[in-house]
């Protein structure tokens, strides 16, 4: 008869921490875009953050791309292919890659590795006490370490996701015309007739918010691990959990938003 208070005092508890870190991470991101404007400029650890971020996670964004792209063109074309429109597979792909597959999945590949690498770089200069010697030398930890990861993921995910959408629709028209016969001029020709710019902007809206909720848990996690190098590890896959749930939580939202427009 006891237990039932107790669990609702642990999820209350559970509550309550989870509101905790989403003002926090909220105030984190804010505070970080407020430092953005700030002189002086921190265009230098921008671009080496990008380049940390981005060109290292391009194999992983292509790869992925390409295998998105054909196994959406294989089981859109087997089912297409019954009903005698197989000519319209083009449509469907590219309207799947730009709004959905291409900025989600990218989020949820490279988002994981950004993600974790950023808690894991912070949360072990917070357990070496190396963020109390930045405040200690009266530099902002926030302005030096997390607005140029912030930036740089707000700019690499829509550059990710715009290779990832080319790579995904060449393998598509690709694996189109080894299975099934599709001409490239016929399967770009549904391309060119269906997709509109809005489609393609709605992909790239919604990787620049991932790529900021990515750069905000990341550092927010980092900053604030505690129990030495165990809570790093601990930190880290919380990072991923919570971007995976965050991903796909607030591509619902702004699927019903670009529905909408």
């Amino acid at each position: 008869m006891q237990a039932k208070p107790r669990r609702t005092f642990q999820t209350k508890s559970f509550l309550a921490q989870t509101l905790h870190e989403l003002g926090g991470m909220a105030l984190m991101g804010a505070r970080a875009m407020a430092r953005a404007f700030q002189r002086p400029f921190a265009v230098k650890d921008v671009a080496y953050q990008v380049e940390a971020f981005g060109l290292k996670s391009l194999s992983i964004a292509l790869l992925t791309a390409i295998f998105a792209g054909l196994v959406i063109t294989l089981q859109f074309a087997f089912f297409m292919s019954r009903f005698g429109v197989l000519h319209t597979v083009g449509k469907v792909v590219v309207l799947t890659l730009f709004r959905e597959l291409g900025p989600v999945l990218t989020a949820l590949t490279v988002g994981a590795r950004v993600g974790s690498g950023i808690t894991a770089e912070l949360g072990s200069m917070k357990v070496t006490e190396q963020l109390d010697a930045i405040r200690a030398l009266g530099a902002d930890p926030i302005k030096k370490l997390v607005t140029p990861r912030v930036l740089a993921c707000l700019f690499i995910f829509p550059v990710l996701t715009t290779l990832a959408d080319v790579v995904g629709l060449v393998a598509g028209a690709w694996i189109a015309n080894a299975e099934y016969g599709l001409s490239y001029k016929e399967f770009y020709r549904s391309i060119v007739v269906t997709a509109t710019i809005l489609d393609f902007t709605s992909g790239i809206g919604k990787s620049v918010v991932f790529g900021g909720i990515i750069g905000v848990v990341g550092c927010y996690k980092g900053f604030n691990v505690a129990g030495g190098t165990e809570g790093v590890g601990k930190a880290t896959t919380e990072t991923v959990a919570i971007l995976a749930v965050a991903v796909c939580l607030s591509d619902f939202f702004l699927t019903k938003l670009f529905l909408s427009l």
